[in-house]
This record gives structure tokens, sequence and C-alpha cells, in this order.
């Protein structure tokens, strides 16, 4: 009985210091990110010229909607250069891509990824660019992002990820996946960057320097996850990810549960196979080399969605007080939990606490039990390309 004792009691102290860490880390980037601000820059003298790369995945009448928005960016149009990668699409939809004053790549992949799309759209770019911004198929940038992307890259930064917001709320789990993206922006990119490290790159809504994105993208063949490659890549080399608050850049969220399933899944596949990869390299680099900014990086891929967090530490402090005597106290389970929760209700912002918040936050027991079946569903998921479906309706 002793021995068993021991054993549970060594399980649930390893599981303290991974949740309770955590939690410590969501508490303290969520405090300090609401309260110390980091200036924007100055208002540039001369224009960054930009390529704007849209990966288009079938979804015809989106793509459409997205490349026409894009064109009416108020940035001088000589100074940036649409490029749509049709991947997939109807010969009527590259007519009409093609009536548009912009660059169509048509690409044919017999399994498709971003970052295929992305090796044949850097073929296909002859002219010389600053940088090159990358959006998704549905996309809509809003009118003043290149003038604010324009600025950081004029202050001397090589990478900026923008600020990606929903365009639509229209059901509780797209409430939920938009509080989501809210405070990922908040924890992992704004507060971040008080304490001089990178903002973490979603995947859409960022820029590069053009031969800095051209180079990165030659070392990365991510089937998923290409976005948390190339924070990897450019973090191992010291080259810092800025974050624009004000470069909004409107992204659909998802509506559907079935979809949001699928999604999570791939991320969370590809999370955990860039981590098997890279993982080993963070002590190193840290040691080495001095680089916490990789470090951190590293330890984000090893984090589970906060969505577990919120079951798991409710779950923790319960079976505490079921095993007293048994690893950590309930008094520190109750202190961990405390400071998850707080940290993740800072980082939601003010907007979100509405009428149809409660619905939402009803919804997060059966999103927390479908995550957990997922993370025994990852086999298979990051060896091919799955798709996310969008719909035409929050284009309009």
């Amino acid at each position: 009985m002793e021995f068993i004792k021991l054993i549970l009691s060594i399980i649930f102290s390893v599981v303290f210091i991974y949740l309770g860490i955590y939690s410590l880390y969501l508490f303290i980037f969520s405090v300090v990110g609401r309260f110390i601000i980091v200036k924007a820059p100055p208002m540039a003298a001369a224009y960054s010229k930009f390529v704007i790369y849209i990966c288009a995945y079938k979804e015809d009448e989106i793509v459409l909607n997205s490349a026409a928005q894009a064109l009416t960016i108020n940035y001088p149009k000589d100074k940036f250069h649409v490029c749509v990668i049709a991947d997939s699409m109807q010969p009527s939809t590259i007519q009409k891509l093609m009536a548009m004053p912009l660059q169509v790549v048509e690409v044919v992949f017999e399994s498709s990824t971003k970052s295929k799309a992305l090796h044949k759209a850097i073929e296909n770019t002859h002219e010389d660019f600053d940088a090159a911004v990358v959006f998704d198929i549905d996309n809509v940038a809003a009118p003043d992002y290149l003038h604010h992307i324009n600025n950081y890259l004029h202050a001397g930064n090589k990478v900026i990820q923008g600020h990606r917001v929903a365009k639509n709320t229209e059901t509780p789990i797209a409430i939920l996946d938009a509080i989501s993206e809210e405070i990922n922006n908040h924890i992992f990119r704004k507060a971040q960057r008080v304490f001089n490290l990178s903002a973490a790159i979603i995947g859409s809504g960022m820029a590069l320097e053009y031969r800095l994105f051209k180079d990165t993208m030659a070392q990365i063949d991510a089937v998923g996850g290409f976005d948390k490659e190339m924070g990897l890549v450019l973090t191992r080399q010291k080259i810092h990810v800025a974050y624009s608050d004000a470069a909004l850049v409107y992204d659909e969220k998802v509506s559907n549960p079935e979809v949001f399933k699928k999604q999570r899944r791939r991320w969370l596949s590809a999370q955990f196979n860039l981590l098997k990869t890279y993982g080993s390299t963070g002590f190193t680099e840290l040691f080495k080399h001095g680089n916490f900014d990789y470090f951190n990086e590293i330890y984000q891929t090893a984090i589970l969605p906060r969505i577990l967090m919120l079951g798991l530490m409710p779950f923790m402090l319960l079976l505490s007080l079921l095993t007293p005597g048994v690893g950590p106290s309930w008094q520190m389970w109750l202190t961990a939990t405390a400071l998850c929760y707080v940290g993740i209700l800072i980082a939601v912002p003010a907007q979100f606490f509405n009428s149809k918040l409660l619905g939402a936050v009803l919804k997060i027991p059966l999103i927390f039990f479908s995550m957990l079946a997922l993370l025994f569903k990852l086999k298979g998921a990051n060896k091919k390309f799955i798709h996310t479906p969008h719909s035409s309706q929050s284009n309009n």
C-alpha cells in the first residue's frame, strides 16, 4: 500500500510541476500584458514594397472575395502586389481571378499543403520585393494593415505578426474560437514582446523581409503546423518576431463542432510532431548559446490547449481533496487552479463579456471531452493535409 502511495505521489507531483508551471506562465504573461504596453514604432518615412500571397485551396467563391478585398488595401498601388496561389480551383474561377490586376499561380499537388503552395509561389515571384505577406483564403486585411506593417519594417523588425481577429461570432463555437484567438494574441504575442520574446506566428497575417521569407521557407516542408515550424526556425537564428496589435486581419472562426475537432486534431498533431523533432534542442540552445527565445518557443510546443487546462485543473484539485497526503496538497492545487483561471480570464477582451458568452461557456465541457479524446486520435493526422472548410457568408 505504501509503495502504491509513493508511486501516486510521484505521478501527482510530476503532473503538478507541469500544470503548475503552465498556470504560472499564463498568469504572469496575462497580467503583465494587460498593464505594460509596448509602444508601436513611429510612422515610416518611406514605403516598403510587398507581395501578398493568398493561399487558396478550393472554395472558389471565397477566394474571389478575398482577392478583391486585398486589392482595395489603402497603400500605394505600385508598392504592393497580390499573388493568389490557386489550388484545385474551377476554370471559371481562374478566369475571373486573371481578369483582376493580380498574379495567379495555379498549382496541383497529389497531397496539398500550405508549404508546397508557398514554395511554388516563391518560384514564380520574379519582382524584387522588400517583404512578403501571407494570407489564408478567408483573410481580409483592414485598410491600414500594410501601413502598420511598414512602420515595423522601417523600425528594423524583420518579422511582424499582425493581429488576427474574428470576422464572425454567430455560433457558440465561433465565439469560443474567437475568444481563444484573442487570448493567444494577448498572452503569446502582445505579452511576449514585453519581455522581448518573440510573438507566436499564426500562419497568416504575418510579414517577413522577402529574402528572409524565401530562406526560411526553404527549410520548411511541414504537412501541418508550418507556422510553428517557422517560429522555431527563426528564433533558433535569434531572429525575433514582432507583433503589431493595430495591423488587423479579419479571419473566419470555426462554427461547426465537427470542423472544430478536425482542425484541432491537425493542430495538436503538428504541435506534438514538432516537439518530437525539435524538443531536444531547446536546452542545448539555451545553455550553449543563451537563446531563451528559442527555448520559450520550444516550451510553447509542449503545453496543452487551454481548454484542457480548464478541465484538468479543477479535476486535479478534486483528486487532491479525495486523496489527502498523496502528492501536492489541495491548497497547492487550488493556488495553481486560481492562477490558471485568472490568467485566462484577464486575457479575454472586454467586448466578449456580453449576452452571448453564457451560451458559449456552456459548450466548454463538450469541447473539453472532445479535445481530451483527440489526444488519443492523433496518429496519422500530420501525414495528410486536413482542409478546414469556410463559409462564404462570413465574407459578405
